[in-house]
C-alpha cells in the first residue's frame, strides 16, 4: 500500500505519522511524477485557495483531476474544499465530488471545537460501535451533496460534516489530530 499527502501546505505531516504507523509507504506529493504508483492521495487541511494556487503553480491540477478519476483520495477540511465542485466564490478547485461546500460554516480560529459523531461505515473498520471524536478548525461544512454521494456522518441538527462518492471522501474534521485512526484505516480499504 502506497498513498501520497499533497504536502504543498497545511497537515500533511501529521497524515503522514498516522499513515506510517500503519505501515503504508507515503510519498509526499509536490510534482505531478510524485503520483505514480500511488492507491490512493490524501489532501490535507490548510488553506485550500493556497493549496489550490501552488497546485496551478506546480501544475498538478490536470494530473490530481486525472488520478482522481481512478483512485481513491480524501479531502480533509481544506482538501474537501478543494476536491468538490462548488464554494459559492472564485477559487481553484479538482471539482471531482459532487458536493457543496460552505467554508468556515463555523466561524474563526477561535469558534473551533470537537464533538463526538456517529459514523457507521466505521463499524466495517472496528466492530465497536464507538463514537468518532471529530476535531473541527475553522471548519467547512458539505451544505449539499449530489447524485450518488453518500453522506457518513452529520452533527446533531443534521449538517453534513463527511460524505463518499464512491473512491472520494470528503470530511470536513481533522482526524489525523485524533489518535483515532479509523479514518485512515477506512480510506486505506478504498484505496486497495
Amino acid at each position: 500500500m502506497k498513498i501520497g499527502v499533497l504536502a504543498l501546505q497545511g497537515a500533511f505531516a501529521e497524515h503522514q505519522t498516522v499513515l506510517e504507523s500503519l505501515g503504508v509507504e507515503v510519498v509526499q506529493v509536490r510534482l505531478p511524477q510524485h503520483l505514480a504508483g500511488l492507491n490512493g492521495l490524501i489532501i490535507p487541511g490548510g488553506e485550500s485557495t493556497t493549496i489550490g494556487k501552488l497546485a496551478d503553480a506546480f501544475d498538478l491540477t490536470q494530473p490530481l483531476r486525472l488520478f482522481g478519476r481512478e483512485h481513491a483520495i480524501w479531502g480533509t477540511c481544506a482538501g474537501a474544499i478543494y476536491l468538490s465542485q462548488n464554494v459559492g466564490r472564485a477559487q481553484p478547485l479538482l471539482g471531482l465530488m459532487d458536493i457543496t461546500i460552505e467554508r468556515n460554516a463555523f466561524g474563526r480560529q477561535v469558534d473551533s471545537f470537537e464533538v463526538d459523531l456517529s459514523v457507521p461505515c466505521l463499524l466495517n473498520i472496528d466492530p465497536e460501535d464507538k463514537p468518532f471524536h471529530a476535531v473541527f478548525i475553522r471548519a467547512p461544512l458539505i451544505e449539499s451533496v449530489g447524485k450518488g454521494v453518500e453522506v457518513l456522518a452529520s452533527l446533531d441538527d443534521g449538517r453534513i460534516v463527511a460524505a463518499q462518492q464512491g473512491h472520494l471522501l470528503a470530511t470536513s474534521f481533522h482526524p489525523e489530530l485524533t489518535g483515532d485512526d479509523r479514518f485512515h484505516r477506512y480510506f486505506m480499504e478504498m484505496a486497495k
